[in-house]
């Protein structure tokens, strides 16, 4: 079920997790490996996504001081999530695409909620006023210890998150993000962020592909999430070379 009350025939996957556990890496990876098998996908960011949420997104991570208080901060990404939903995902959706979403909900009750201490209830209100129910079929939760995290971000990558805020915070947020997949075992799949690049990649396929074999509702000729669409994903000797940039 999504804004409008209707279930899409689409699939949308969201990545999450502590900050350097690789999702924008995993997602990018994902999306060339259904883009080979001629599967449509959408690939796409919070805070980010469209116009609008790329300006809050600047507004967001590299805002000047005084940062944010974290009620604007709970405000502005879910502004940012209203119009990406309305926007991006729910026409992608609609078309029968996966979605693939760098961060969404999940990570305004994880920092926002469990690191800066806002009322999860009330996040979770915000939340369903910003996109009603729309949810995501899949989160994969990339789990890293949080100093682990911290120093694999380049120089390039350091939002006011990283400069700002201290370990215990982010510590919270990891806290918060495994306290969330415990609570929705069905939704969330928990990957350890150590591993490497592609037994993380394989995971994240291997449940994409359970995903989109359980979608019996879909005509066959809705490639994106027919029953047996799971089929058309290469294995990693079939992979051609395409990469797609952040």
């Amino acid at each position: 079920m999504h804004l409008d009350g209707k279930r899409r025939s689409g699939f949308f996957l969201t990545l999450e997790g502590p900050e350097g556990s690789g999702k924008s890496t995993q997602a990018h990876r994902l999306a060339a490996r259904l883009i080979d098998s001629g599967i449509p996908c959408t690939v796409t960011r919070e805070p980010g996504g469209t116009a609008l949420g790329e300006a809050v997104r600047q507004i967001l991570l590299h805002s000047p001081e005084p940062s944010p208080v974290p009620a604007a901060d709970a405000l502005l990404f879910n502004a940012a999530r209203a119009q990406l939903a309305a926007e991006v995902i729910e026409p992608a959706l609609e078309r029968g695409e996966i979605v693939i979403c760098d961060r969404f909900g999940d990570s305004t009750l994880a920092y926002q909620g469990y690191g800066a201490g806002q009322p999860l209830e009330a996040l979770r209100d915000l939340q369903r006023f910003a996109v009603g129910d729309l949810r995501p079929d899949l989160t994969v939760l990339i789990d890293l210890p949080v100093e682990d995290g911290l120093r694999r971000k380049q120089p390039d990558q350091v939002t006011r998150f990283e400069e700002r805020a201290d370990v215990e915070f982010h510590r919270r947020v990891r806290d918060g993000f495994l306290a969330l997949a415990a609570t929705e075992p069905d939704r969330f799949l928990v990957v350890d962020g150590r591993q490497t690049v592609e037994v993380i990649e394989d995971s994240i396929l291997q449940a994409v592909r359970a995903g989109l074999g359980s979608r019996a509702q879909v005509s066959s000729g809705k490639v994106a999430v027919a029953p047996d669409a799971s089929s058309q994903i290469p294995s990693e000797p079939e992979r051609s070379s395409l990469r797609m940039n952040r």
